[in-house]
């Protein structure tokens, strides 16, 4: 003697779950080429490829609506975790792009991203701007390295002033640990550069003198 209602259940239940299955292959596929699009796009920016970058960006973002088109009817599964994970890869580089090129930062809503990935992105693009830094003080571009500090400082002061729960915020404040730390590891080589570079002058002066 059969359960009555028995298929019943199993057809009810496999309509859903098929469904939110493949929602989340699609979007599960989409969000990992879109970390490593992303990814590529701030390579391409510290090579200063700045069209190629563009063009990446532009790839991660309709990656991005991929995943959120295939969630659509599914919002646990857009909200699992991976596809914010993906957002905020994203916007780091678009982020990291606007920093380094001294332009507006975009508003969360202008490139499609909620705000916790957001900040959390923004929070990590501290860590593309130190890489920058370095790379100016190699060249010898002190005054450039200063302003990148001066950037880094005010990104930090946003997301210090921000105090919510992490719950709401995606771990914010461990980003903005991170990012302190690296200010601080910043603002020391660039006082030993400027140190290093004062005392050779003075030494070119004396020698010419």
């Amino acid at each position: 003697m059969g359960v009555p209602g028995l298929d019943d259940v199993e057809s009810a239940a496999r309509a859903e779950l098929d469904g939110k299955f493949a929602a989340r292959e699609v979007a599960l596929t989409s969000s990992r080429t879109l970390i490593r699009t992303s990814a590529n796009a701030i390579r391409a920016l510290h090579r200063g490829e700045i069209e190629r970058a563009e063009e990446l960006m532009e790839q991660a973002s309709k990656l991005l609506e991929k995943s959120r088109q295939a969630c659509i009817d599914h919002p646990d599964v857009l909200h699992a975790g991976f596809v914010s994970d993906a957002a905020k890869e994203y916007a780091e580089a678009r982020l990291t792009a606007a920093l380094s090129q001294g332009k507006r930062l975009p508003l969360p809503a202008e490139i499609g991203v909620e705000a916790a990935p957001y900040l959390n992105g923004l929070g990590e693009a501290v860590g593309e701007l130190r890489r920058r830094l370095l790379d100016l003080l190699r060249q010898g571009e002190i005054e450039a390295a200063e302003d990148t500090l001066a950037a880094m400082v005010e990104v930090l002061d946003l997301l210090a002033s921000l105090d919510y729960p992490d719950g709401m915020t995606g771990g914010l404040r461990r980003t903005t640990d991170v990012a302190r730390a690296l200010i601080e590891r910043s603002r020391a080589d660039l006082t030993t550069t400027v140190v290093q570079e004062r005392l050779r002058l003075e030494l070119q002066r004396h020698l010419d003198s």
